[in-house]
């Protein structure tokens, strides 16, 4: 058993029941209470179960079977339910609200509001506590072992001059660049790509896989080539010599056997032994 860490999933021991639920091994933690509400039919003693670790009302670590929209050492949007004396409270998915205390604000939050914040361990509490002042928790380069191309998973941040800031893999600093279009709403969750990671270590990231904007324009190309052929019909196809097709489209083997699998994914062309045929648009063959 690896040694539990508060504000992260792990796998506990099963000690014994207690009165108010099951005693769980927590190594340095001591013994963790797994509340009766999270104890499943016929979980005994010696069995193994995966919780999340965090504390309650009393400031005592439980354990819990809920999962939280965000962990330890994560970054998320969250929605502000209830502020007082000492800060705001938000919704993280479990019955005890996580505490954004006012040190931690950029500037005074309101209830509604959906605010960005980064979750850690107060090491003067003990607590796990949120910070909206994000930028101390993140590299403004990526590591060096980043490679271009690679996907990654993003969070949207806000907008910049340059385009819309984004965090990359609860590490880095990212940018999207202002020529991309459709990008999500300020704290999206979704994934993206390492466009390249430039020479002072800076990434930019796209929304897209690499070569999928060529890839793209090779299927309009190729679309509007059939479009214009003697009834929609070149005597093309995938298993064409390079030269062939090279001579008819302009375009790589490699690209154009992409751009006829999206069309061929998307029922837009029949492929047979003499070429490729545009279908209907209401055709399913």
């Amino acid at each position: 058993m690896h040694n539990p860490t508060l504000g992260r999933v792990c796998t506990l021991c099963v000690i014994e029941a207690h009165d108010h639920g099951m005693l769980l091994e927590g190594g340095d933690l001591g013994e963790i209470l797994l509340p009766t509400r999270y104890v499943t039919e016929g979980l005994k003693s010696g069995d193994e179960i995966e919780v999340f670790l965090y504390t309650d009302s009393e400031d005592r670590i439980v354990a819990t079977t809920d999962r939280p929209l965000v962990m330890a050492e994560e970054f998320a949007s969250l929605k502000v339910i209830d502020t007082n004396n000492i800060g705001a409270f938000l919704d993280w998915g479990l019955p005890k609200h996580l505490l954004l205390p006012f040190r931690e604000q950029r500037q005074r939050v309101r209830e509604g509001q959906q605010v960005l914040v980064y979750v850690r361990v107060d090491h003067v509490s003990a607590r796990l506590v949120a910070s909206a002042k994000i930028d101390k928790f993140l590299a403004e380069t990526a590591p060096m072992d980043v490679l271009d191309g690679s996907k990654v998973e993003l969070i949207i941040a806000g907008q910049s001059d340059l385009g819309t800031n984004v965090i990359v893999d609860h590490n880095y600093w990212g940018l999207i660049h202002q020529s991309v279009s459709n990008v999500p709403r300020r704290g999206t969750r979704c994934s993206g790509y390492v466009a390249r990671i430039r020479d002072n270590g800076l990434a930019d990231i796209t929304l897209q896989p690499p070569g999928y904007k060529r890839v793209s324009g090779a299927t309009e190309q190729l679309t509007e080539a059939l479009a214009q052929a003697n009834d929609g019909f070149l005597p093309i196809h995938d298993k064409s010599p390079p030269e062939e097709i090279m001579a008819c489209l302009g375009m790589s083997k490699k690209i154009f056997k992409q751009a006829l699998g999206t069309l061929y994914r998307e029922r837009r062309v029949r492929i047979t032994a003499k070429g490729i045929q545009l279908l209907d648009s209401d055709s399913n063959r």
